[in-house]
């Protein structure tokens, strides 16, 4: 069963149809919309800041959501797939964004709706991300925009997930 704890007074929240692994773990001021999935040991720690999270994103395995106490809250829209030990810490994805495989993406950035993160990428604190873009390497740069391919796998990724979760209920 996952790890759910209230911290500092502060319990988590989930919307209607939302999936926790196992060995999950969501503690603190984090409130989840509907459809949400988060996997085989990733941590969603809202104990330090508020972590807000919309409908159907998916929190794949070994990922760690985080804040910075008194600074940085997360913000994290819909339709977002955050990829297996990804790091997401005190900053803001908006809706339909895929963030690749061992991501990082540091405090006060914004990543623009529709936009891809490339595995292994590092996001410096502060950086805005152009919406509808893919940004990629050390420290991470726009590389090209995202075309119709590209979009159709954010779609499906976000989507998929849910259905994944129904395998094991």
């Amino acid at each position: 069963m996952a790890i759910v704890k209230t911290i500092r007074g502060c319990e988590p929240k989930f919307g209607k149809n939302c999936f926790l692994a196992d060995n999950a773990v969501v503690v603190g001021e984090v409130t989840m919309g509907e459809n949400c999935t988060v996997w085989f040991n990733a941590v969603v720690r809202g104990d330090v800041h508020s972590i807000t999270i919309g409908n159907n994103t998916n929190i794949q395995d070994g990922a760690i959501i985080h804040c910075t106490y008194q600074k940085a809250k997360t913000l994290i829209g819909s339709n977002v797939s955050i990829a297996h030990n990804a790091i997401v810490h005190g900053c803001t994805i908006e809706d339909n964004v895929l963030v690749g495989m061992g991501a990082i993406i540091m405090d006060d950035a914004l990543v623009g709706s529709g936009s891809v993160i490339a595995a292994g990428a590092i996001i410096l604190p502060g950086t805005k991300v152009e919406a509808g873009s893919i940004y990629a390497g050390v420290p991470a740069k726009k590389v090209k925009d995202v075309g119709d391919e590209m979009k159709a796998v954010i779609v499906r990724t976000a989507h998929n997930y849910p259905m994944y979760a129904e395998w094991y209920k």
